[in-house]
């Protein structure tokens, strides 16, 4: 028997059979010529091959797929109408005289690699995709046939080194009982499509292909990540129990879904969800959030093809709007690229990128991007309760400089006679310590609040979040960081306006009583975490939350905070330890 540890993509536990599947490395020729009218034959048989693939593609759209796995497929057409992409193999194909493989596989790397610089992983995710669609069009040109999980004849468990999402979609689901893959994220396409299908799946196992062979008896746990291969019978039975433990808890989740956010003594909060894809508002819904506190614009700018045009923008921040109509209000982003944030062609290389030209600075001095931005935005907000948010504002110039070029774009809207919202609400992000220092000066100037705690910790305790040779000091329970949040959240309060948090703190269980008591009005969170936090809100009473607040901050040492916050969780909530 053996146990390896993963990361939970897909909830849900799978026993069955291992159906190994690897990958073979595609040998792309890479012939060079003299010949300048092969070039043009090239350039032939790369439209051809592009054409070939978005047939394929739209005839798995005509499948039986629903919202989430459509927009998908969708997003890979649209890399193949990608212009930027289009023109640079063709480019290449004639200028260095190669064939159209060697220019495809090129090109694809230079974008894969843009992407997998970012820091964000969600952002490095979606570089998969483009390796999907590249290796589709170079399988195409060299008339490679593409192994096939349409087809097979009994239940398994798949073990794999990676899955394109094309695989996922196409793949005979009805026999297909659990998947564990080498590596990927939560975040990528893939165990968005895992979650869709309702196939339990853990990623991120390392070389899990070279610990199996295929006939092994294998249990997947995608509520824990874990994976047990060869399992002995006290071991799976031990799984089964802790299964129905896990489908008791979810059950009980699912009932608060439609329940007020409000503690026992009637105390409320709002609770709203992190998007960055429309694929995610169907688990948002479901969960019964209460609107979109951060939607991430960053992400149509930084996908291949560069910069997003004005109709894109508009189009994509309408659809959210519009879908989540009478949920709650949608709370967009404005682009904030640049540190962890890599878009190529914007000159973005510093040195020191974490503390450089990004979010707001950069809009201000591109006020050319940022202009086309905030006039998409207030075109979208015609459609439903669209809020404007600035990220990165560290004092009242900054604020003051984007409130200035946003007067002057509904200033334009007004003069072209584009209908907008007149009174869209405009807010901003406190993760700087000078703005929570002075928030009482900004709060004056905007509508609300959201405490960014990502980089509020990070530039707080001055620890790069992303260097593992520190990841210990990155404590959002250090006083420092608990005493930024109580006076943001009490100078917001003071000027009347409602202060948020959409950083990872305000979607983790064990810190929803304690950020409750510190007054903090809505919290905003991946969908997943939506359900329970609301459950957790329900079970305590606002005065007890007041008095853990009160009692931590009293506290000299994030050890003893955390041991603390911990006991005190675990005291009254017993699913903490039992699921």
């Amino acid at each position: 028997m053996r146990i390896l540890k993963g990361i939970p993509a897909s909830s849900g536990i799978a026993t069955g059979k291992v159906f190994l599947y690897e990958h073979e490395t595609l040998e792309v020729p890479h012939e060079q010529y003299t010949d300048d009218g092969r070039a043009a034959k090239e350039v032939v048989r790369f439209s051809e091959a592009m054409a070939m693939v978005r047939g394929d593609l739209k005839r798995l759209g005509q499948t039986s797929l629903d919202g989430d796995q459509k927009d998908i497929l969708q997003t890979h057409l649209m890399m193949l109408e990608d212009p930027e992409f289009d023109s640079g193999v063709r480019s290449y194909i004639t200028t260095n005289k190669v064939n159209a493989e060697w220019a495809v596989e090129v090109v694809a790397t230079q974008f894969v690699k843009t992407l997998e610089a970012a820091g964000d992983p969600a952002l490095r995710e979606r570089s998969v995709d483009l390796k999907d669609v590249s290796l589709r069009i170079m399988s195409m040109l060299m008339g490679v046939k593409r192994v096939s999980l349409a087809t097979l004849s009994e239940d398994v468990v798949l073990v794999s080194d990676s899955l394109l999402p094309t695989e996922v979609l196409s793949m005979d689901r009805m026999h297909i009982l659990g998947i564990a893959l080498n590596g990927s994220g939560r975040t990528s396409h893939v165990a968005i499509l895992a979650r869709s299908f309702n196939i339990p799946t853990v990623v991120g196992l390392g070389a899990i292909t070279k610990k199996v062979k295929a006939g092994d008896e294998i249990i997947v746990d995608g509520n824990h990540g874990e994976v047990v291969v060869r399992p002995e019978w006290s071991t799976a039975q031990n799984l089964r129990d802790r299964y129905d433990r896990w489908i008791a808890h979810e059950e009980a989740l699912r009932e608060v879904a439609t329940l007020p956010s409000e503690t026992t003594d009637g105390h409320r909060v709002v609770l709203k969800a992190n998007v960055e894809m429309v694929d995610e508002l169907d688990a948002v819904l479901r969960s019964g959030g209460e609107g979109i506190g951060l939607y991430r614009s960053e992400f149509l700018f930084m996908r291949p093809g560069g910069l997003a045009s004005e109709e894109e923008q508009f189009a994509a921040y309408r659809k959210v709007v519009e879908r989540m109509q009478g949920k709650g209000p949608v709370t967009i982003r404005t682009i904030d690229v640049g540190g962890d944030k890599v878009v190529p062609g914007l000159g973005i290389d510093e040195e020191n990128p974490i503390l450089g030209w990004r979010a707001v600075r950069f809009c201000l001095s591109r006020k050319d991007i940022f202009r086309v931005q905030l006039r998409a935005l207030l075109r979208a907000s015609a459609y439903g309760e669209l809020r404007i948010m600035f990220p990165m504002i560290s004092g009242i110039e900054e604020l003051e400089g984007v409130l200035l070029i946003l007067e002057q774009v509904k200033d334009e809207c007004r003069k072209a006679h584009v209908p907008f919202d007149e009174n869209v609400q405009v807010g901003t992000m406190i993760e700087v310590p000078s703005a929570a220092l002075c928030a009482d000066i900004l709060a004056k100037r905007v509508d609300f609040f959201s405490i960014g705690t990502n980089d509020l910790i990070q530039y707080t305790i001055a620890v790069d979040r992303g260097n593992e040779k520190i990841a210990y000091l990155y404590q959002p329970y250090h006083p420092g960081v608990l005493r930024f949040i109580r006076m943001i959240i009490e100078k917001g309060h003071a000027a009347g306006i409602p202060v948020g948090m959409c950083g990872e703190m305000a979607g983790d269980a064990m810190s929803a009583v304690l950020l409750t008591g510190l007054g903090l009005d809505e919290f905003s969170m991946s969908p997943q975490s939506l359900l329970e936090v609301r459950k957790i809100i329900r079970g305590v009473s606002f005065s007890e939350a007041q008095a853990l607040a009160e009692h931590v901050m009293k506290m000299d040492s994030y050890l003893k905070i955390n041991t603390y916050v911990r006991e005190w969780m675990h005291e009254r909530f017993d699913y903490f330890t039992s699921v």
